[in-house]
């Protein structure tokens, strides 16, 4: 209970569930498109070899090298950038913090010490401290807890952002994995099972975003057909 108690922190803290719908969409569909081409590359030399069939494993070590590659670049990309960034923002905080503390000081040297006494600002001070002392350590403990959520943000986006596309790949190989020869109806079930996962991806988008589902659905139609289109065009 601890450990989902933790998990639900962290995400209010970092808006992770948002971050990660966003990353696991777009590489989905990235991976789709990915091995999108490298189907059409093999629907191609079927059709102008006047082939019959094609092997299956070729098909499907193709397509599970990228998926395999993606996974990996997605994982060790998102985590290195994504620490990256994070060490930029605690850089940026430090160095804002010492100009402060710096301007405090120099505040407080260039007042007179009859000001001080005057205002008894020495017994003010003290009462600060006290304050500042509390307030540090409830700051501390805040920021342990921004940086154990980020952390675990960064891990979570990173597993979700390699795989994405691993999954969006996968998926339209499925076909060729209950044949061992593959003819052109094997390929159009996978074109048609890409183009059934760009139709749910765009009603997903579309409810998320309480925008116009069948807007959302054609826009990532028109680059499925954008993709086959030009592949054909310059593989033909």
């Amino acid at each position: 209970m601890k450990i989902i108690e933790k998990v639900k922190t962290y995400s209010r803290i970092t808006n992770l569930w948002g971050v990660a719908r966003r990353y696991f969409v777009n590489n989905f569909y990235d991976g789709m498109l990915t091995v999108l081409g490298i189907l059409l590359g093999f629907f191609v030399v079927l059709l102008k070899e006047n082939l019959v069939i094609i092997n299956s494993n070729l098909v499907i070590l193709a397509g599970s090298g990228s998926s395999i590659s993606m996974l990996i670049s997605g994982i060790t990309g998102s985590y290195l950038s994504e620490r990256a960034e994070q060490k930029k923002i605690k850089d940026t905080i430090k160095k804002s913090m010492i100009m402060n503390e710096e301007l405090e000081m120099n505040n407080i040297r260039n007042q007179s010490i009859e000001e001080i006494e005057k205002s008894m600002l020495i017994k003010i001070e003290k009462k600060r401290n006290r304050k500042r002392n509390i307030s540090q350590k409830e700051k501390k403990q805040i920021k342990t807890i921004q940086e154990k959520a980020e952390r675990f943000a960064s891990i979570v986006v990173s597993i979700v952002n390699g795989f994405s596309p691993f999954l969006g790949g996968i998926v339209p190989l499925i076909p060729f994995m209950f044949v061992s020869e593959a003819g052109l109806m094997i390929f159009v079930v996978s074109f048609l099972i890409i183009l059934i996962c760009i139709i749910m991806l765009g009603t997903f988008l579309g409810l998320v975003a309480r925008e116009s589902i069948i807007k959302n659905i054609l826009q990532m139609v028109f680059a499925f057909l954008i993709t086959i289109i030009i592949t054909l065009f310059f593989l033909g």
